[in-house]
């Protein structure tokens, strides 16, 4: 029970990685406060075990206020989950194209980070864990906007943890690299093969591997660590 007694707020918990971490962090005694927008996915299970469900459109200013007025009372952990991607060669992207994945992928994490970060400074302590990718290290052909948004997140959360350490508040980030989500599970045999190729391990990851890293991250046995970025991806950037 790692995480007893912690309240934490994960962001796009109604399916794949989301509420992967959301299943871990209530196995291990975390109270959860969980995000969904279009995909309730999921959220009901966990409500029906003491968590609270929040729907919210992060993408957009009023939907990120709709989720921090939410927030009521102790915050311990933020897992910025919540994500998109709309890939698509440079000479195809229209600037909606472009703008949408950052405002959900980078604009949100920053406006929730900050509300986070308030309540946490109050209690000189708490955990921030934003979910990057390995696009953000090594974006592929067509990413443009999304990898863009990731390296952003990463680059944020270093110096968010500059900034809050000394108060007692850890900032990192995962980096998830080729799991089996419903995204992935939607490409092609073709795509998914070259994909292995690529990968060291030669399989797909699971969520609840990513997950039982952002898990640590939120618990106090990584009480030290803060300004990471936690590669999850079998070997793959190590080629």
């Amino acid at each position: 029970m790692m995480l007893q007694g912690k309240t934490a707020l994960i962001t796009g918990a109604g399916r794949g990685i989301g509420a992967a971490i959301a299943e871990e962090f209530q196995s291990h005694g975390a109270q959860l406060i969980l995000h969904y927008n279009r995909s309730i996915g999921e959220i009901d299970t966990f409500v029906k075990q003491g968590a609270i469900a929040i729907q919210a459109d992060l993408s957009t200013l009023e939907g990120c206020n709709t989720l921090i007025q939410g927030i009521d009372g102790q915050l311990d952990v933020l897992v910025n989950n919540a994500g998109m991607t709309r890939d698509m060669l440079l000479l195809q992207m229209t600037e909606s194209d472009w703008r949408l994945p950052l405002s959900l992928n980078l604009d949100a994490c920053f406006r929730l980070c900050q509300a986070a970060s308030v309540k946490m400074l109050q209690q000189r302590s708490g955990a921030i864990i934003n979910i990057t990718s390995t696009s953000g290290i090594a974006p592929n052909r067509g990413q443009a906007n999304y990898a863009a948004s990731k390296a952003g997140v990463a680059a944020m959360t270093r110096s968010l943890a500059q900034e809050l350490g000394k108060r007692g508040i850890r900032c990192n980030c995962v980096a998830p690299g080729f799991i089996e989500t419903d995204m992935t599970n939607a490409m092609n045999d073709i795509a998914k093969k070259e994909a292995l190729r690529r990968i060291p391990m030669k399989r797909i990851g699971q969520a609840k591997e990513v997950a039982k890293v952002v898990r640590f991250l939120a618990s106090d046995d990584a009480s030290y660590v803060t300004g990471q970025e936690w590669v999850v991806d079998g070997g793959l950037l190590s080629c």
